[in-house]
């Protein structure tokens, strides 16, 4: 071929970064299911729960050249308690930029940068999975929880360390425990749910969220509830992308697990289910490194893996520290706990929007 007919051939589209618009939604969705990287937190029905719920603003981004979509970073403006923040994405585990290259992805994150600074935002807060590579301040206070499943139920017992493996056989042996799926065990799950974050001194979510889920996604959200006879123990919620089962949101009964291990046969029980309807991923989700879900998690067998969360400051000078990890904050958990059960649902149904 000449050089003539080199330069006679057209130039790629340029590269356009804009908010994306509700129209955008399947071009972008179909984007983040063929994406390596995109998760169940990408899709546009989160950001469509977060709005409904909790009242944040998307100011999702969408790369294009031409008409075809070669990027997406979801992203939304939340109220919290320290002010104003773009959060990708809030009440999340997973977020950040996808893109079809390192530097649509970094116009991407460019572009979000220049907003928060627009929006004169405290942080730009951006949870990533895998290390995106920015130069931004990391926060490793989180790792996540991610195995691969075996092909036959029967192996999801055998490969649980032994002391889990014990009890979980003993739930299900000596103690007759029962799974059930059925959306309709959501009431269930929100009160157990509440219960746990009320005795961790922490405020829940309102039952609408759970709710809320469960209508944006239909066939992709999953309740289980875990009982004793007629007694209910312990539910999850769990959400399905691809070939992975995510446990998102859970509960257990107070005093369910040193009674009758109720958690521990839930996730065996949980992981069975998912091998025989295919999933060949199950996804445990975020823990703080110090917390005792984190334990919990390695119990079962799981090996953390550290989540690359990244901030932009604005107006903070450091990364958001208001956790139970945080020592600061044990006079509020305590006094959280000893408020009335009924008052803290109460009260949780405002805080939690604040608490993205």
């Amino acid at each position: 071929m000449s050089a003539l007919e080199l330069s006679s051939e057209p130039a790629a589209p340029a590269l356009e970064v804009r908010v994306a618009r509700v129209g955008d939604d399947a071009r972008r969705d179909a984007y983040v299911r063929a994406h390596a990287r995109g998760t169940f937190f990408h899709l546009a029905g989160w950001r469509r729960v977060i709005e409904r719920i909790h009242g944040h603003e998307s100011l999702e981004l969408l790369a294009q050249r031409g008409e075809r979509v070669v990027g997406v970073l979801p992203m939304m403006l939340c109220r919290t308690l320290g002010g104003r923040q773009l959060v990708s994405m809030p009440h999340a585990t997973y977020g950040g930029p996808l893109g079809d290259d390192a530097s649509i992805e970094r116009a991407l994150v460019d572009e979000a940068r220049r907003l928060a600074r627009e929006l004169a935002v405290g942080y730009l807060e951006l949870r990533c999975l895998a290390d995106p590579g920015l130069e931004l301040v990391p926060n490793t206070l989180y790792c996540t929880f991610l195995r691969e499943l075996p092909s036959d139920p029967a192996q999801v017992l055998a490969r649980m360390p032994k002391k889990a493996r014990a009890e979980a056989r003993k739930a299900r042996e000596k103690h007759g425990l029962e799974l059930s799926r059925g959306a309709w065990y959501v009431d269930d799950l929100w009160r157990m749910f509440l219960q746990n974050k009320h005795q961790l001194g922490s405020p829940g979510l309102p039952a609408a969220h759970f709710k809320a889920l469960l209508e944006e996604f239909e066939r992709d959200v999953h309740v289980h509830l875990v009982r004793q006879g007629g007694t209910p123990l312990s539910a999850v919620m769990s959400f399905a992308y691809g070939d992975t089962l995510i446990a998102y949101y859970a509960g257990t009964r107070p005093g369910a697990d040193r009674a009758v291990s109720a958690s521990n046969f839930m996730y065996l029980s949980l992981q069975e289910w998912a091998v025989e309807r295919g999933f060949r991923h199950f996804d445990f989700c975020r823990s703080r490194v110090d917390s005792g879900a984190f334990e919990f998690k390695r119990h079962q067998g799981f090996e953390p893996t550290p989540l690359n969360y990244r901030y932009d400051l604005v107006r903070k000078k450091h990364v958001p520290s208001f956790t139970p990890s945080n020592p600061r904050t044990a006079v509020l958990r305590s006094l959280w706990s000893k408020m009335p059960l009924w008052l803290a649902a109460r009260v949780s149904d405002r805080l939690a929007s604040y608490l993205p």
